[in-house]
């Protein structure tokens, strides 16, 4: 399959997994989760969805919980999105931004030291 292909349905998968979230799921907790992102393997078996959430909460218990919701999810994308198979999807903690900001933060105490110099 095409290296295209596969990127446009993992970008179709993330973005209805994200409308699945806040839209079809009753957990509060889903409301949080921010979608940013999908990939899919190149025979359309598995799919790895990240995320990260608005607020500040345990991620690992959100993990968890998204991943024993993933069959309700699969069957939720199955009839949005027209493929032969749908992934088995896992979701993860998207560690990107917090390492991002992590980052900032090192920039900016690193311009703040050389201006009191």
């Amino acid at each position: 399959m095409s290296d295209i292909k596969i990127k446009r349905i993992a970008s179709q998968i993330a973005k209805e997994v994200s409308d699945i979230l806040q839209n079809e799921s009753r957990d509060y907790n889903f409301k949080t989760v921010t979608i940013t992102g999908a990939s899919v393997t190149s025979d359309l078996s598995f799919a790895k969805v990240y995320f990260t959430l608005i607020n500040d909460e345990d991620k690992q218990k959100v993990q968890k919980e998204l991943n024993e919701a993933a069959g309700f999810i699969r069957k939720e994308i199955a009839e949005r999105i027209e493929v032969r198979h749908t992934p088995k999807i896992s979701f993860y903690y998207d560690e990107s931004i917090e390492y991002g900001n992590n980052i900032e933060r090192i920039i900016k105490n690193l311009h703040e030291e050389k201006e009191e110099l």
